[in-house]
């Protein structure tokens, strides 16, 4: 015959003391008080489930008092009654619980608040839109450890079903970084963007208008150094020649980033479209650009601040509207041509190694054994070939005899 246990009172649970070993104190039908050397008190429910024996952790006291922790074991003991655990039950509990807080979205607003102080200004409320608009309203809700590449594949067929080709893959790229970022810290296994490369249509390269014909490269220098609009747009011009960086690159450039004792550009890798930082080394003319400019935005955030708000960064169209009043029409120069510009002259007219070129113009480069060369590399190089296109440029501009187009050899 099984002892009789006497139940406890309120009394015995309140003046219970810890003593040098933990000990229990039984209610009856499995309930328990277990007391430790600290002085915590904390209510459990032992049972047997499948011929094993398990325990069930209610609460500690006094969150959960005598009474609650008699309700809660009558509670398990009701399962147990239609031959079912108490332990699985609450297990699937909180489990359920966890899928609800660790949605697509709610990882993907983390991530998005986490990173957008890193973001130039404007990228991160448009991010949001294009993930409110296209993501969420799909898998926002799902748990993201439990979401597939097919998943994935069909919200995005229907960005593409509106020829909006190239937002498919850049919102793909996005719920890429919102994966791994879920899988860094703990709540997905693994990126299942990762298996739709060459799912998506291919996204057809538009190039953009460049002047690559050095004698027409010299008279658009020579129109720049002689526009008679803002000081900032005329700097900006003249600086993107002599770096190729990207427009958005020239726009949200910041004095920050300015090392003018190393004469370095360094941008931060989530301004940068391959998401890795790049070094620009720069040329006496471009210094003398900046040191030009500084009296005039140096207090401020970006070299090329916004006429309207010296917090903002220069719009998009600010560089266009200043070809387009030189004369060029969309068709002759963009902003994205100074770097087709520099690609084609460096290569064909002086010869320069195409990996420098390449690696200068942040391009995914490669060594012998395939490793990405880092932003250091050839650096030396880089510097000499930065210098001699500003030169030549400077020769272009004053109208020096051009060199011819050289062959390339077999």
């Amino acid at each position: 015959m099984p002892k009789r246990v006497k139940p406890l009172t309120d009394t015995k649970v309140r003046t219970a003391k810890p003593q040098h070993k933990e000990y229990k104190l039984f209610d009856g039908e499995g309930l328990f008080l277990l007391i430790t050397p600290t002085g915590g008190k904390l209510w459990n429910f032992k049972y047997r489930f499948d011929k094993k024996e398990k325990k069930l952790a209610l609460g500690s006291y006094p969150e959960i008092s005598l009474l609650d922790a008699r309700r809660k074991r009558d509670d398990a003991r009701r399962l147990l009654a239609n031959d079912v655990d108490p332990g699985a039950v609450r297990k699937a509990q909180k489990q359920a619980k966890v899928e609800e807080t660790e949605t697509f979205e709610v990882i993907a607003r983390e991530w998005h608040e986490k990173f957008k102080q890193k973001w130039v200004d404007g990228y991160a409320d448009k991010l949001m839109r294009r993930l409110e608009r296209n993501v969420f309203p799909w898998i926002g809700s799902k748990p993201i450890k439990d979401l597939k590449a097919p998943e994935l594949l069909a919200f995005l067929r229907r960005i593409e079903s509106r020829g909006a080709l190239e937002l498919a893959h850049r919102i793909r790229n996005v719920c890429g970084q919102i994966f791994r970022y879920a899988v860094a810290t703990g709540r997905a296994e693994r990126d299942p963007s990762s298996d739709l490369r060459g799912a998506l249509t291919p996204v057809k390269t538009i190039h953009m208008a460049a002047i690559t014909d050095p004698v027409k490269v010299g008279e658009l220098l020579r129109a720049i150094d002689a526009y008679q609009g803002s000081f900032v747009v005329q700097c900006a011009l003249k600086f993107a020649p002599l770096t190729f960086v990207r427009p958005g690159e020239l726009r949200h450039a910041e004095w920050s980033e300015i090392d003018f004792e190393k004469a370095e550009w360094n941008i931060p890798g989530h301004k940068m479209k391959m998401d890795q930082p790049h070094l620009v080394p720069l040329s006496s003319q471009a210094i003398e650009i900046l040191t030009a400019l500084k009296p005039l935005t140096g207090e401020g955030r970006y070299l090329f601040p916004s006429e309207r708000s010296s917090d903002r960064s220069m719009s998009n169209n600010a560089i266009l509207a200043a070809l387009r009043r030189m004369g060029y029409t969309k068709e002759e120069m963009s902003g994205h041509g100074f770097r087709a510009m520099a690609r084609t002259i460096l290569d064909e007219v002086l010869q320069v190694r195409p990996d420098l070129i390449e690696h200068q113009l942040a391009h995914a480069v490669r060594d012998p054994l395939g490793r990405a060369y880092n932003r250091t590399q050839h650096l030396n190089e880089r510097r000499k070939m930065m210098q001699t296109w500003a030169d030549y440029l400077d020769g272009l501009k004053e109208g020096a005899k051009v060199l011819p187009f050289k062959a390339k050899e077999a």
